[in-house]
């Protein structure tokens, strides 16, 4: 009986209990070192304990590692590469930051890893175009410290230190997606590696407008393509004005209903809030524990507000008043920066904060999104599902854009927990598509959600993409077994 719960429950969530090894085989003598020759000794590895390193990210799957890893320090060697590994046959997986949530770094068919954070540099940046241009292993926080006198700053936040290039890739969003977008609206350019090695400019080489209508949008194509048809060696990005002033602020509601309602209302009266974040009373009394906060355990809202000082003292007003309105209570602002930087930081670690409600286990995460007027719906009839399932699991999200994680926590070794974690999971989902949403509004297809993407783009839809893989990937060597 262990052995058919196992079973059932292997491709949602393939645990990451040992490392297998992939279906490729090992890599020959005389290939690898045509790798070395390539980036040089110290640059390749085939050692166990670095390959298991780069087999898995933060995510549940099971660690599949690669046959080897190798650090480029430049496009040239990265088009090289891709060029070997592609003529002999070779699966090629990028990796960036290791921080993704559906298994895209995982080897399932073996081959070489292209771990691409040594080609870490702030190419170009141009203030007055308010554009920047930076390699892969350029991370969020890295690049927002560059900038941080010149006025500008790049907004797209996910809550990790992620890699840039690993957030194009997973067409990433995060908190303050509500604003200034996801990243698909903050790509402007990509230098891309293709499987064979050519090289891809994906607006033409060195361009940053902000708009064209020349030809197909090969940018946005790349965008979310989770590494499955080429390597990204440089991205163009939008840069925003700093704000002048920035206040912050959680208050508590009565009930889940209550604090959707007040987010819909928000958004309605077109206040421009740069951030509106949900916690239901577990995550919240969670984040209390985890973060020292004392917050009210009660379902919350965390929210932030950039602009004038005249501009925000106004946004303020009218979002108070539609709390009120709708029962919110337990208003805490944050004026000075580090306290707002104590509040962001409890919220961006709400995934430990979860998991520190059973020490030991394992986390995963739904990640559903839907149309604005279907938020409240969905959000209340899930808190109901949760608690009617006996899982332990907490409620997040980025309301503002219709956004929200089931952060659910499991032990891996108790199959029949498994299948109840599976069910709820698909239910939530389905739920979600039944409702015009999507499966996924920032992690990405990965491993797990292939059969979800079907159901949600349709038999055509599915085909279109084949057809598009087929034909930048004709050999599929690119990140097998991922999206499609």
């Amino acid at each position: 009986m262990a052995s058919l719960l196992r079973a059932a429950t292997w491709g949602m969530f393939p645990w990451r209990s040992y490392c297998s090894r992939g279906t490729q085989g090992e890599l020959s003598e005389g290939f690898v070192e045509a790798l070395k020759a390539v980036v040089g000794s110290p640059h390749v590895t085939t050692a166990a304990v670095v390959r298991e390193q780069h087999g898995h990210d933060e995510s549940m799957h099971r660690c599949q590692p690669p046959d080897a890893v190798v650090w480029p320090q430049n496009v040239e060697q990265v088009s090289r590469l891709a060029a070997l590994c592609y003529g002999q046959g070779v699966p090629i997986i990028p990796f960036g930051s290791g921080t993704g949530l559906e298994g895209g770094v995982c080897a399932v068919q073996g081959g070489v890893c292209v771990n691409l954070t040594h080609m870490d540099r702030i190419l170009e940046l141009n203030p007055e175009d308010f554009s920047v241009v930076v390699q892969p292993g350029v991370t969020r926080k890295a690049l927002n410290s560059h900038l941080r006198d010149s006025g500008l700053w790049f907004p797209v936040d996910p809550g990790a230190d992620a890699s840039l290039c690993g957030m194009v890739a997973t067409g990433a969003s995060g908190t303050n997606a509500v604003r200034y977008g996801t990243m698909r609206d903050n790509v402007l350019n990509l230098e891309v590696v293709l499987p064979g090695g050519r090289l891809l400019h994906t607006a033409g080489r060195g361009r940053h407008f902000r708009k064209s209508a020349a030809g197909y949008n090969l940018t946005g194509l790349f965008v979310g393509s989770e590494g499955t048809l080429g390597l990204i060696t440089a991205a163009t990005l939008r840069l925003h004005p700093a704000p002048e002033a920035t206040v912050a602020a959680t208050c508590a509601f009565p009930s889940v209903q209550a604090a959707v309602d007040s987010t819909i209302h928000i958004l309605q009266a077109a206040v421009p809030v740069a951030r509106i974040e949900f916690l239901d009373d577990v995550m919240m009394d969670a984040c209390n524990r985890h973060s020292k906060l004392n917050c009210c355990v009660a379902p919350t809202l965390f929210l932030e507000f950039h602009g004038s000082e005249q501009a925000l003292a106004e946004q303020v007003q009218r979002t108070e008043e539609i709390i009120r309105h709708n029962g919110g209570s337990h208003f805490s602002w944050a004026n000075e920066a580090e306290d707002r930087s104590r509040l962001w930081a409890a919220r961006h670690n709400a995934w430990y904060a979860a998991l520190a409600l059973r020490p030991g286990c394992k986390g995963y995460s739904t990640d559903v999104c839907v149309p604005i007027s279907r938020l409240p719906e969905i959000l209340v009839q899930t808190k109901e599902d949760l608690q009617a399932s006996g899982l332990t699991g907490t409620i997040v999200g980025h309301v503002g854009d219709g956004n929200f994680h089931c952060i659910l926590v499991v032990d891996p070794e108790d199959h029949e927990e498994l299948l109840r974690v599976k069910a709820f999971a698909e239910q939530l989902v389905r739920r979600a598509l039944a409702l015009h949403g999507t499966c996924t509004g920032e992690h990405g297809i990965g491993l797990g959600k292939r059969q979800l993407l079907q159901e949600e783009v349709g038999t055509v839809g599915i085909e279109t993409m084949r057809q598009l893989k087929a034909t930048l990937d004709p050999r599929g060597l690119m990140n097998p077994g991922k999206v499609l």
